[in-house]
């Protein structure tokens, strides 16, 4: 779904590929409290920073974690929607709000049972 998807810049109509490399924890590389996802966009990296809240959120509201999966896929329709919205391309970092994660979630869940399948990221060697 969102590991590896195309969007439109919507000011430029540039053709975006998107494509997820990692997900780090951001206490170790920015002493931050989140989870930062990373994307290749066209080739140039882009970061999207979950908070580690959202964790202890989704678990206390449903009893479930977020693995690393969901993650990826979470900031990655984040993303998709960034660009889609009309998104700055010159920023490498964007901060999503606990409230944004767990909608986004709630959206990305729906969708992958609708089509019956959550994707599996793919192995990067």
């Amino acid at each position: 779904m969102y590991e590896d998807f195309h969007v439109t810049d919507r000011w430029t109509n540039e053709d975006l590929h998107c494509r997820w490399k990692a997900n780090m924890v951001a206490i170790a590389t920015r002493h931050a409290d989140a989870i930062d996802v990373r994307f290749d966009v066209n080739g140039r990296p882009m970061w999207i920073a979950l908070p580690s809240e959202a964790w202890v959120e989704q678990k206390k509201r449903t009893g479930k974690v977020i693995t690393d999966q969901l993650a990826a896929q979470i900031a990655g329709r984040y993303l998709k929607q960034l660009v889609e919205e009309g998104y700055d391309a010159r920023r490498e970092v964007y901060t999503m709000s606990t409230d944004e994660v767990l909608k986004q979630l709630d959206a990305v869940v729906t969708e992958a049972m609708e089509q019956h399948n959550l994707p599996v990221l793919p192995v990067i060697g």
